[in-house]
């Protein structure tokens, strides 16, 4: 497994990373057959685990703590805050009283006294950036936190948490967890060129696009049709059509040089400069044997070059796929009218 540092940390960390969303409730509920899954990447030379506290209420982080004992020294353990844990207004977000409370929830479910990276799921408009850097850096000094990041930050956003740290002394974000593939490449124009500049690591996720890119015949059929990913599926969206005329072009282009497109998928991923970890999130056994098997693959000019004809660089095919409203500014008229006078 090739290795590579995280951002500025010193953390040696392999080029695959485990992302464990898809264990527990939210995915795979058998919980031997989920720490097996952990122990296989481990012997594979798989050395970051990515949870969360949300991921299953918390029964991710579990499993994992449960599969890593007596292997923690081996593992840079990566987990998330920030995202609702239930309908309660001060269980979220990025607030100093919430940040210590998660925190401490995640170490007693994960069976551990410390985390190596500890992001934040989401930024949080509702709290200073000062206050929750303030936070995550007394964690640090604590012990209990090695390195601080992020997850789905915009450019700006980045930019503004760098400063942010700089001004007030505080620890800064050293990574960033954006969805990235050969179908959503909009964090190519700028996210991941913000990252570098800074001396970043990144550990990207959603490198098949919720099974589009995992070579099955289908790819709008499966158990993520559902609920709020219904738009990545829905045929009679736009963006869900040329999703479909890519992913047929990029099937052929990965039988002509002889790879399953899962694996020409993550090693797209892996060939940007940017890049430092790219997320796999298998739900069974088998499917993490598969995507393993692609762990040397390397792409050459050539397929780069095609790949570039079917999907240009710096475009997402279907805006729904990015979980989240990039552009809040604009779609909310409430932002954009002032309100009236008395």
């Amino acid at each position: 497994m090739e290795r590579r540092t995280l951002g500025g940390t010193g953390i040696s960390v392999s080029s695959y990373a485990l992302g464990t969303m898809m264990m527990g409730a939210m995915g795979n509920a058998d919980h031997d057959e989920s720490v097996g899954m952990v122990h296989a990447a481990l012997d594979a030379g798989i050395n970051v685990v990515d949870t969360a506290d949300v991921y299953s209420a918390g029964e991710s982080e579990q499993i994992v703590g449960k599969a890593l004992r007596g292997r923690r020294d081996e593992v840079v353990l990566a987990t998330k805050f920030g995202l609702p844990m239930d309908e309660g207004p001060d269980r979220r977000g990025a607030s100093p009283r919430w940040i210590r409370r998660a925190l401490e929830d995640s170490l007693r479910r994960l069976d551990t006294d410390h985390v190596d990276l500890y992001q934040l799921h989401r930024p949080d408009p509702d709290t200073d950036l000062d206050e929750t850097l303030g936070a995550l850096s007394d964690l640090v000094r604590a012990g209990k936190i090695r390195a601080l990041g992020g997850s789905f930050f915009a450019p700006e956003e980045i930019v503004e948490a760098q400063w942010t740290a700089q001004a007030r002394g505080h620890h800064r974000l050293r990574t960033e967890q954006p969805p990235y593939s050969i179908l959503t490449r909009g964090v190519e124009n700028r996210v991941l060129p913000t990252a570098e500049r800074y001396g970043m690591g990144v550990l990207t996720f959603g490198a098949l696009n919720s099974g589009w890119l995992s070579g099955r015949t289908d790819p709008t059929s499966g158990h993520r049709n559902a609920g709020r990913g219904a738009r990545m599926f829905d045929l009679e969206e736009r963006g869900v059509r040329a999703k479909v005329t890519a992913v047929e072009q990029l099937r052929a282009l990965a039988g002509e040089a002889g790879l399953p497109l899962a694996h020409v998928a993550i090693a797209f991923v892996l060939a940007h400069p940017a890049v430092t970890s790219v997320l796999i999130g298998p739900r069974r056994p088998d499917q993490l044997a598969d995507l393993l098997a692609g762990r040397e693959v390397h792409l050459s000019d050539d397929v780069l070059d095609r790949i570039d004809e079917i999907v240009p660089p710096g475009v997402d095919l279907n805006p729904a796929d990015l979980y989240v409203d990039p552009t809040p500014a604009i779609r909310d008229p409430r932002r954009r009218r002032r309100a009236p006078t008395a």
